[in-house]
């Protein structure tokens, strides 16, 4: 097994060659910029820095070209990329209230404080092919829309003020935040993990965790009570200065679902939460993020835990791309040696099958 991988270092080095050759493309093509990559694959740039968990467009849009639009290459490398980086510490928690709106809609009322905000979607548009974008043309009449800056209160904040709702999950101020990256997940986990971990996982994995609790595997067919996209300012708290600084703005999602009535016998029954976040416009992924996270709260709040989805131990160890990929993909190496143990065996116990059966081997032959 060995032998033949280190025999194969020149035919490895030629692949290497041949990847290089594929992913430039046809020489009469222009090469795709950085610039472009970022500016006209936003989603995928912001898919591939919320699951490598580094915000940074230009390097997100860098690993997508090396990858040649392979997002979960894409998102290994730049989680490989973090992993060399040095960290100086954590910022403070951002204010999503504060955000600057681009985008921002709730499915609970028509009328919400700041107005319902479509900003650019794909929600409204007839699925055709639109023959023009081959063409390269540029649409006829640009449109540009600034950043709301009305004030744009949370519509779990409403239904909060009416006692309508939980109150959010507020972390102990004492308590360390833990941190996936540098420490093993561990069972139980607490919601700043789970939460960790929902907002590294596979999009794809996560949508199908959430559809299946809306068709019953889990008991959660929420309301979005907001979706909001926009501008965050981020603060870190600097030693020399004795306060929190400005850094810059990030693009996040938030998502807020409203969830099925809870009440006890001794408190009157409210809407519980799921919540969820991720880099840029990345919608369906807060989304789907937000229905795991309220379906892992099951036995919190006294739910039976029956569905794939309220399984801690199977959404949080299985929602991982960059493992996932990994150990699928690890069949592709050589494997002669264990496959020829298992001939080996298979064979000598058809052969003493074949003993103690000889009527039917009679037949067979």
């Amino acid at each position: 097994m060995y032998v033949a991988v280190k025999g194969g270092e020149r035919a490895i080095d030629n692949a290497h060659r041949l990847l290089a050759d594929a992913r430039r493309g046809k020489r009469d093509v222009p090469e795709l910029t950085l610039d472009q990559i970022s500016e006209q694959l936003a989603l995928g740039v912001d898919r591939v820095m919320s699951e490598g968990s580094l915000y940074d467009r230009e390097l997100a849009a860098l690993a997508i070209k090396q990858a040649r639009g392979d997002l979960i290459e894409a998102i290994f490398l730049v989680r490989a990329f973090r992993a060399t980086l040095p960290r100086f510490g954590s910022s403070e928690p951002v204010d999503t209230g504060a955000m600057a709106v681009r985008r921002r809609i709730s499915s609970t009322f028509k009328d919400i404080p700041g107005g319902q905000i479509l900003g650019p979607t794909f929600d409204y548009t007839h699925r055709l092919l639109d023959p023009q974008l081959a063409e390269g043309s540029d649409p006829a009449e640009p449109a540009t829309a600034e950043a709301s800056e009305a004030p744009t209160p949370r519509v779990t904040d409403i239904l909060r003020q009416d006692g309508l709702i939980e109150e959010s999950p507020v972390a102990d101020d004492d308590s360390a935040v833990g941190d996936l990256t540098r420490e093993p997940l561990n069972f139980p986990a607490g919601r700043d993990l789970r939460l960790q971990n929902l907002a590294r996982a596979d999009e794809g994995f996560l949508l199908a965790l959430g559809y299946s609790t809306q068709r019953g595997y889990g008991r959660n067919h929420p309301f979005a009570g907001e979706i909001r996209f926009g501008e965050v300012e981020v603060f870190f708290e600097a030693e020399d200065a004795g306060f929190a600084v400005p850094l810059g703005s990030v693009a996040l999602t938030e998502c807020q679902m409203v969830n099925q009535f809870k009440g006890s016998a001794t408190e009157a029954p409210r809407f519980t939460r799921g919540y969820g976040l991720a880099f840029g416009q990345s919608e369906r992924k807060a989304m789907s993020m937000a229905l795991v996270d309220r379906a892992l709260r099951a036995q919190e709040l006294g739910e039976d835990v029956k569905a794939p989805a309220q399984d801690e131990e199977f959404v949080l160890s299985h929602s991982d791309n960059v493992q996932a990929t990994g150990f699928v993909e690890h069949l592709k190496l050589p494997h002669y040696v264990d496959f020829q143990s298992e001939l080996g065996l298979l064979r000598k116990l058809r052969a003493e099958f074949n003993q103690d059966q000889p009527e039917l081997r009679e037949a067979a032959e």
